[in-house]
């Protein structure tokens, strides 16, 4: 929930990305604007691949500015960098002037003015150039990191700092003391710049509305100072805040995700304290804060909700004989394991494997608000304002009848998640009690819907099976016994037509719960494969 009470539910992973009109007409001869295939396909003409170029880079989507350029994934990976250093509202890109290629010349040139909109209002606008390149039968604008800036290096981007930095300590240090901001020294979080920009604050002596713009290393760290906006000489000392967040953890995180191609989020709480590792974002899933508060079908990992109603209901236990047959006729629902069956086995084993017909008749035979209150007692119907953020755990509501109840039952019916609201999931069993996420040591967070965990048997219940997930079930191969003792479960949740599915993978290791969502991977493998190079790194 955000500072203000107002919560942003995203339903589907969905998110709404508001959309930025860019001055980025291209003057071809005889003075008419060059436009843009309509498919959207790369142009044989630079002037309307640098229209497409300014129009995209306007819009806010990486991915999107990406496709025009040499180096798609290095421009994405830059581009969400300084988006989310600067904190920006808005840009804007207009074209000052295109040089055309010469005759049999596969080289062309343009500048162009980047206008920034930043957090609080702030504005920046200088002018860049760029150098196109016609390869493979296509124009193409070559990747530099000087597109974004023409100081920028390879592994560098953009963010906006608070003001003078402190004579005596940073402004904000992560909980090992470690400094996230420095006055105006970067965040190395950049999916949560503004909520640590918020609370710190400004060094003595620099006036109200002062701020930096630097230029940061790959992990955050300040380089130099590019702008500096109503500075005084001189600098005094700044209230120092500890943040719940690590700078080990996020590096992680961050570099885990980085390396798919597509949309990948990943969040890591401490279970024991609620405090937040680790939020972290590919250039893929886009600039919005999807992992804190994106609504998703969790798919299996739902199974952790469907065990809880099952064992606190009293039917049945972690060794119960049930049937795992590979399709099954459940009321009006016809429910389907992945090409596999089983005989009857243990519903620990059932967990293991992900069997889809024996949870969905497990779910069948509980009241119809069995499984909201499961999800009530693992903390994904909780509703937490923390200083700084907008989040959003689950929704999960009583079944409106006994067909939506049993797809409800494998994550595949009306119930959502987010991956910060599966972590939470993850971090409960982990812990035994409810536990409250914070991001602060010093601002606690407020609670507005609060939970209260199962009964101890069921947690050690839910341990058993979610360990035998990784002993000897569906995380076997990813993980086996080469990342320690985890934790999970795994799942996919198909989504739109149905052609496509969302891979996760939630649990926990130790003292460090997390979920890992893929947008589009069809499967729950390389979510656990994820996992194994995120805590590799721990």
């Amino acid at each position: 929930m955000s500072p203000a009470g107002k919560r942003a539910i995203l339903a589907g992973g969905a998110v709404a990305v508001i959309a930025i009109v860019v001055a980025a007409v291209v003057m071809v001869k005889g003075g008419s604007p060059s436009t843009a295939a309509a498919d959207g396909s790369t142009s044989d003409d630079p002037a309307v691949v640098v229209a497409k170029y300014l129009d995209t880079f306007g819009a806010g989507d990486g991915t999107q500015v990406g496709t025009w350029t040499d180096d798609p994934k290095s421009m994405a990976t830059a581009y969400l960098a300084t988006w989310q250093g600067l904190q920006t509202q808005t840009v804007s890109a207009s074209l000052k002037q295109l040089v055309p290629p010469a005759a049999g010349s596969d080289k062309a040139s343009a500048t162009f003015t980047l206008a920034w909109t930043l957090g609080n209002q702030k504005s920046w606008t200088y002018d860049d150039s760029m150098d196109l390149v016609h390869t493979g039968g296509h124009w193409l604008v070559h990747w530099t990191p000087a597109l974004i800036h023409p100081k920028l290096t390879a592994g560098q981007h953009l963010a906006l700092g608070s003001g003078a930095a402190p004579t005596n300590g940073p402004a904000v240090v992560d909980r090992d003391g470690k400094p996230i901001i420095a006055g105006g020294t970067t965040n190395p979080f950049p999916l949560l710049q503004s909520a640590l920009g918020g609370p710190a604050k400004p060094a003595a002596g620099a006036p109200a509305g002062s701020y930096e713009i630097n230029r940061a290393d790959a992990s955050g760290v300040k380089i130099d100072t590019l702008v500096s906006v109503g500075q005084p000489a001189g600098t005094s000392q700044s209230q120092t805040q500890t943040s719940t967040l690590s700078v080990a953890t996020q590096a992680a995180a961050q570099a885990a995700v980085d390396g798919l191609s597509g949309s990948a989020m990943l969040v890591a709480i401490q279970p024991s304290t609620g405090g937040i590792l680790a939020v972290a974002q590919n250039g893929a899933a886009g600039t919005q804060p999807k992992a804190l508060n994106g609504l998703y079908a969790p798919g299996s990992t739902f199974k952790i909700v469907t065990g809880t109603a099952a064992l606190e209901q009293g039917d049945v236990t972690t060794e119960t004989s049930l049937p795992c047959p590979g399709s099954a006729e459940i009321g009006q629902r016809t429910i389907k394991n992945e090409n596999f069956q089983f005989p009857p086995i243990p519903m620990r084993t059932a967990f293991a494997h992900s069997c889809n017909t024996t949870f969905a008749q497990l779910a069948s035979q509980l009241p119809a608000d069995g499984l909201q209150k499961a999800a009530d007692q693992l903390g994904l119907n909780a509703d937490f304002t923390i200083p700084g953020l907008t989040t959003e755990a689950g929704k999960v509501e009583a079944a409106a009848g006994p067909a939506e109840q049993v797809e409800d039952g494998i994550g595949q019916g009306v119930v959502q998640a987010s991956p910060f609201g599966m972590a939470l999931v993850a971090a409960t069993v982990a812990h035994g009690k409810a536990v409250t996420p914070q991001l602060w040591k010093d601002q606690p967070t407020e609670v507005g819907t609060g939970y209260h965990a199962p009964s101890a048997s069921v947690i050690a219940s839910l341990r058993k099976m979610m360990r035998e997930v990784v002993t000897g079930g569906t995380a076997t191969k990813g993980l086996g016994g080469t990342s320690g003792t985890v934790y999970g479960k795994t799942g996919t949740a198909q989504f739109g037509d149905g052609d496509q599915a969302n891979g996760w993978f939630v649990g926990y290791r130790g003292d460090v719960a997390f979920a890992i969502l893929l947008e589009g991977s069809n499967d729950s493998k390389p979510a656990v494969t994820l996992a194994a190079k995120f805590l590799g790194k721990l």
